[in-house]
């Protein structure tokens, strides 16, 4: 018995380890960068981060009982991408704030639900519109990112992002995952 438990104990910590969960004072480092392909399209592209959000919910059967909506931000090893011959620290922190982005986006997810999500029915009622929402404007977000600071390379416009970014994380500290 404790045999099994030991194997499931590796096993879990195995699948668990290919995807690291946003926090604020844990930056990425190339290391978790783990994909050896490129799916990205583009021999321009020097790193890709794959990033975005797990959720689950808890609900009641009584539609008028508590929905608990828990968001993770998550960014996944097995594919995310490095060219080893062309990172340094610059680009790592273009991708770093990829990763942030997918963090502010998440706690306007958790800022709407915390509005607007109290019981089962509010979750039925809402939370596929509101998410479906958010990810629409996270993605264009990302695509917006990329091409204004031009995949980083643009470092005036980087160093801009980065504020923004900032202070986006900031102006919602009060919606981070407790």
């Amino acid at each position: 018995m404790k045999g099994v438990l030991l194997v499931l104990l590796l096993i879990s910590s195995i699948l668990w380890s290919q995807r690291i969960e946003w926090k604020e004072d844990k930056k990425l480092v190339w290391s978790n960068f783990k994909s050896k392909i490129n799916n990205q399209r583009g021999k321009d592209i020097v790193a890709y981060t794959h990033c975005g959000w797990a959720y689950s919910v808890i609900k009641s059967s009584n539609p008028k009982g508590e929905a608990k909506v828990t968001i993770e931000t998550i960014f996944n090893e097995d594919k995310s991408w490095k060219d080893d011959k062309r990172i340094n620290d610059y680009v790592l922190n273009h991708e770093q704030k990829h990763f942030d982005i997918a963090e502010i986006f998440a706690r306007k997810i958790r800022k709407e639900i915390a509005e607007k999500i109290k019981t089962t029915s509010d979750y039925d009622k809402y939370f596929q519109t509101l998410y479906n929402r958010i990810v629409k404007d996270y993605k264009n977000f990302q695509a917006l990112y990329d091409g204004v600071t031009e995949h980083g390379m643009n470092k005036e416009k980087q160093a801009e992002y980065d504020t923004l970014i900032s202070n986006e994380l900031e102006q919602l500290k009060n919606f981070q995952k407790p």
